[in-house]
């Protein structure tokens, strides 16, 4: 299984250096940035599952950024701030920010909140490649293989392949099979099924 990829967002050396120990301890695999305006450019060339994001960051404030992302990006992000003021707080989260943590804050909260938010969201990584039998899926770049030959399939067809690959073992019946995908966020379904 690969280990979920974070992006800490933060100025302050020593507290990046002690979030990024603390993960990598707890098998995550760790970035660090210590200015905001590098966020962007870092995000297109490297897949995400969770970003730390301080508030205040020279070259590009964390709200700012936070906003930015969004436009994009659905990655959670945790905001990391010595702001207390309710006003701060409400405004991270209305653009987007999966929870608020503020400093001083101890590094094994920070862990138990990203693995909650990472559960909640429904991002809580899938392994990278997917493989049952002959076929081979990777959640990446969404490609699909069956004995390595790259299949052309519909967005419906890759949600499909892509619920039952990680549900193996478990039979599913027409009447209930839209209520899982629904109450387990499956991404890549657009429209109703209907039985063959």
């Amino acid at each position: 299984m690969n280990r979920p990829r974070i992006l800490i967002v933060e100025d302050e050396v020593k507290i990046a250096s002690v979030l990024s120990d603390y993960f990598e301890s707890h098998r995550f695999h760790v970035s660090v940035l210590y200015r905001g305006d590098h966020v962007l450019a870092f995000m297109k060339g490297q897949p995400l599952d969770l970003i730390l994001l301080d508030l205040m960051l020279p070259g590009m404030d964390g709200i700012s950024l936070c906003r930015d992302i969004r436009k994009t990006s659905r990655v959670p992000i945790i905001m990391l701030t010595a702001r207390v003021e309710e006003a701060d707080i409400l405004l991270g989260l209305d653009l987007g920010a999966d929870d608020y943590i503020v400093k001083p804050f101890s590094p094994r909260e920070v862990v138990a909140r990203a693995k909650a938010v990472l559960r909640r969201s429904g991002e809580e990584p899938l392994p990278r490649t997917l493989e049952t039998g002959p076929f081979s899926l990777n959640t990446q770049s969404r490609e699909v293989r069956i004995h390595k030959v790259l299949l052309k399939i519909t967005p419906n067809e890759y949600g499909i392949l892509k619920a039952l690959m990680t549900a193996q073992g478990r039979v599913f019946h027409a009447r209930n099979w839209w209520a899982w995908s629904r109450a387990t966020n499956l991404k890549g379904i657009t429209g109703p099924l209907t039985p063959i």
